[in-house]
């Protein structure tokens, strides 16, 4: 479904959420799809640079000369393009709709309150929900890494100690052995070491330096660049420790635009959004705005009416109908979907500048559906 210019991740054909399946199947692990046509596979290791948008980098390519030179495709995020939803999505090899991370944050009725999932804890009160929300409970479903190991797969996520035993560890990087890094220089030497375990290797690597600099200054700033410059050398020095029959593939999670503070709306002083709403989730660029009991119409109308023409304001059916996100959502994920789901097509944002001021001066911002945001690369060295 295209609507308004715009249409849904690709899903099961080239999205975040194939990967994991079809490395694990290029691999010869049984009953996994191989739908982006990887060639055979002993060993690989997968880097996944937070933050780093296909167009962002295609853009840039003086100051990612090894990444530029690497083969290479777009693959879409999920939606919403965000770090929570695109990392399970990579460690379930699942859309949003089924692994039930829907956002940044999501409303869960079941504590009533809004949940930040990086951090596992309510927005607000930062109550620690991983005791009523039980992470290998709330995302239920085998991850790539437990699905790897118990093919025999040596499994290894090398991700920074301190994500040790979070919820979001707990919920999608499950499974594998914890290789837990202190910087991306410990990062490309646990890596390289754990790659060479065992007959065949799969190896996660994750930083996140460049997103936090694209966040704070900006994705088109020069410090930006200065970062995509170091995220080179740490791709180029990785591969060249590799053993030879490894191969490093170099995905992201999402991209980034700016949004200028004149482009942003303050939820926080804006009556009309306000009115009929019982929880504000997802984040500035994509929001599931959750009703009060019989007022999904009059919001639906009043954000749409508030917002114009920049933004896609549909209701929580137009959007599973749409396949916005997946082709399937569960009964778990589907209350966690807003009744209206509202994001935006140019450089605006809706933001929370007295609840969550951090988040609203930041001039890098992502979660919606343009190709900014949602193209990420998938890059391999040669076989």
């Amino acid at each position: 479904m295209t609507v308004k210019g715009w249409s849904p991740p690709s899903y099961g054909d080239a999205s975040l959420a194939d990967v994991g399946p079809s490395l694990l199947a290029a691999m010869g692990v049984s009953g996994e799809v191989n739908s982006l046509g990887l060639p055979d596979l002993q060993r690989a290791c997968l880097l996944v640079v937070d933050g780093l948008g296909s167009t962002q980098l295609a853009a840039n390519p003086d100051s990612a000369p090894f990444l530029t030179s690497m083969q290479g495709r777009r693959l879409t995020a999920g939606f919403p393009a965000t770090t929570v939803s695109s990392l399970a999505s990579l460690g379930t090899g699942l859309p949003p709709g089924e692994h039930g991370l829907t956002g940044y944050t999501s409303y869960v009725a079941e504590v009533d309150s809004v949940v930040n999932w990086l951090a596992w804890r309510s927005v607000g009160a930062g109550t620690d929900l991983r005791d009523q929300l039980v992470p290998e409970v709330t995302q239920p479903r085998p991850t790539v890494w437990e699905r790897a190991a118990a093919a025999g797969v040596a499994t290894t996520i090398c991700t920074y100690d301190h994500f040790a035993g979070t919820g979001l560890t707990r919920a999608v990087l499950r499974g594998g052995r914890w290789g837990g890094t202190l910087t991306e220089g410990d990062a490309v030497a646990r890596a390289a070491d754990a790659v060479d375990q065992g007959h065949r290797s799969f190896v996660y690597v994750y930083v996140s330096a460049l997103d936090l600099v694209g966040h704070v200054r900006g994705p088109e700033d020069d410090a930006w660049r200065a970062q995509l410059s170091i995220v080179d050398r740490i791709a180029e020095q990785l591969a060249a420790r590799l053993p030879r029959e490894a191969r490093l593939f170099v995905t992201a999670d999402h991209g980034m635009v700016l949004v200028p503070d004149e482009q942003k709306i303050d939820y926080d002083e804006n009556a009309s959004l306000q009115t009929g709403v019982h929880a504000l989730a997802g984040e500035p660029r994509m929001r599931h705005v959750h009703t009060q009991s019989g007022a999904a119409a009059d919001v639906l109308a009043a954000w749409r009416l508030t917002l114009g023409d920049d933004w896609v304001v549909v209701t929580r059916e137009e959007a599973v109908e749409a396949g916005l996100f997946g082709p399937r959502v569960t009964d778990a994920a589907m209350p966690r979907i807003g009744d209206v789901v509202a994001f935006c097509l140019s450089t605006g944002g809706v933001v929370e500048r007295r609840r969550l001021p951090r988040l609203a001066a930041m001039p890098g911002q992502h979660g919606s559906l343009t190709d900014d945001e949602l193209l990420v690369p998938l890059l391999s060295t040669d076989p």
